[in-house]
């Protein structure tokens, strides 16, 4: 091992030691992967207009649809290699999230429901996540249960 006595002297050491990013190619995979997943959400939204659905109800399938379609990926293990393969381009928000709920919640599974597959949804999804989602069903639930309109002071 090389005596690394400055930060010059470990900077060196690390770039020799890294690998070359090949930039481009990581960048043209990201976004044509990204447009991808923007395409199929555009053709699940068509589809459902040309049906005759309304637009704010065609907004929602289209998310849940994006969302499930992430989430299935995510568990029978291909959504990682499109990670692997696109980088940052499988990471659209929609699709990002729903992965990064449904990872650690089926790697923690052995550790139980409340502190194996909750608790790490929390650390790695991130509370705001868990919480809106969780807001979003009880205001429904509300909105249900009332029929009336419900009013948020935020």
């Amino acid at each position: 091992m090389e005596n690394l006595n400055t930060n010059k002297d470990y900077q060196k050491y690390v770039n020799k030691k890294s690998p070359n990013s090949p930039i481009l190619k990581n960048c043209f995979n990201a976004f044509w992967v990204g447009g991808l997943i923007c395409v199929i959400g555009q053709i699940i939204y068509d589809y459902f207009i040309f049906r005759g659905f309304p637009q704010d109800l065609t907004n929602t399938i289209v998310s849940i649809s994006l969302i499930f379609l992430s989430a299935f990926l995510t568990a029978i293990n291909v959504f990682n290699k499109i990670g692997k393969f696109a980088g940052a381009g499988s990471l659209i928000p929609i699709t990002g999230f729903a992965n990064s709920i449904i990872s650690p919640a089926m790697e923690y599974k052995s550790e139980g429901y409340v502190m194996g597959v909750g608790a790490k949804m929390f650390t790695v999804a991130g509370p705001v996540l868990v919480y809106g989602i969780s807001a979003s069903v009880i205001v429904g639930l509300v909105y249900l249960l009332f029929n009336t309109q419900v009013i948020m002071l935020v």
